[in-house]
C-alpha cells in the first residue's frame, strides 16, 4: 500500500523557473554563523514553511530575502535576477515583497484604514481615495472593514496583525514573507490570523512562513524546510516531513513540540 509520500503531488509550478532562488548563503554576526551555505528554491504560488528551534536562522533568512540583513556569502535572486545592493533597486524590490513581523508595526496615530492605505500613497503615488478603497476592500477581505476607523490601541493583538497582512497586501506585492505571525498572539486570537493566511494561500499567493504552528504547516504548506543551527537538515512535503521524517533532529524537535501527526 502507498504512503503519503508516494501520493504526494508534484512540487507545485516545478516546471517553472522559481521565484526565490538562495544560493550557499551566508549570514554572520561577527563570529556568529546564522546562515550556513543555504540553497533553497521558492515556486510561484508556494506556501513555503520553515520550521525549526528558535535561533536556527529562519528569521535571519526572510530578513535577507528582502535585504534587510545584507548576506556575507552566497546569492539570492528573484526572478533569476540577484538581490542588488543599490539602496534605490533594493527600494523597488520591497515592494514586490510584503512582510508580516512578530510585532504589529502599526502607526498608533493613525487608524486601521489609513494604517493600510499609507503605503500606497507615500511609496506608490497612489491618489488618497483610490488608496482608501483600496485599504477599505483590503481591511473586509481580513474581517475588519468595522474597524476601519479604530486605532490600534482600541484592537486586539489578533485584528492588529489582520491590520498587519491588509497593509502588506496593500502594496499588492508578488511574494508574502511572514515572520511568526501569531507569536506574540494570545492564544483564542491565533484562529483569526491563521484563517486569513489559509486564505491567502488557497488564492495562489506565494508565501513563506516562519512558524511553530506545527498544526498549520502540516495543514497549508506545500513545502517544508527544517533549520537548525543555520542550515537546512531536512525539506520536503508536508507529510514527508510530519509523518515520516527522515532526520533523527527532525524527529526530536517535533516530538519537543508534542507533535504526533
Amino acid at each position: 500500500m502507498m504512503n503519503d509520500i508516494a501520493r504526494a503531488p508534484a512540487r507545485k509550478n516545478a516546471d517553472q523557473p522559481p521565484v526565490l532562488v538562495y544560493e550557499d548563503v551566508r549570514k554572520l554576526y561577527g563570529d556568529f554563523v546564522a546562515l550556513n551555505g543555504v540553497s533553497l528554491q521558492v515556486h510561484k504560488g508556494e506556501v513555503m514553511c520553515l520550521i525549526g528551534p528558535s535561533g536556527s536562522g529562519k528569521s535571519t533568512l526572510l530578513r535577507c530575502t528582502n535585504a534587510l540583513e545584507t548576506i556575507n556569502g552566497g546569492r539570492v535572486l528573484i526572478d533569476g535576477v540577484p538581490l542588488p545592493v543599490q539602496e534605490s533597486a533594493v527600494r523597488k524590490v520591497r515592494q514586490r515583497m510584503g512582510m508580516v513581523f512578530q510585532s504589529f508595526e502599526l502607526f498608533p496615530h493613525k487608524s486601521a484604514l489609513d494604517n493600510v492605505a499609507m503605503g500606497p500613497i507615500t511609496v506608490l503615488g497612489m491618489r488618497e481615495a483610490e488608496a482608501k478603497a483600496r485599504a477599505m476592500a483590503l481591511l473586509e477581505k481580513v474581517g475588519l472593514s468595522a474597524k476601519a476607523g479604530s486605532f490600534p490601541a482600541n484592537l486586539s493583538g489578533g485584528q492588529q496583525q489582520r491590520v498587519a497582512i491588509a497593509r502588506a497586501l496593500a502594496m499588492e506585492p508578488e511574494v508574502m514573507l511572514f515572520d511568526e505571525p501569531t507569536s506574540a498572539l494570545d492564544p483564542e486570537t491565533v484562529g483569526e490570523v491563521l484563517s486569513v493566511m489559509q486564505k491567502l494561500a488557497q488564492e495562489g499567493m506565494t508565501m513563506i512562513v516562519v512558524t511553530h504552528e506545527m498544526g498549520f504547516a502540516r495543514r497549508v504548506a506545500d513545502w517544508v524546510v527544517v533549520f537548525e543551527s543555520g542550515a537546512i537538515i531536512e525539506q520536503g512535503p508536508p507529510a514527508q516531513i510530519f509523518e515520516h521524517p527522515t532526520v533523527e533532529r527532525t524527529r526530536d524537535f517535533l516530538g519537543h513540540l508534542g507533535w504526533n501527526g
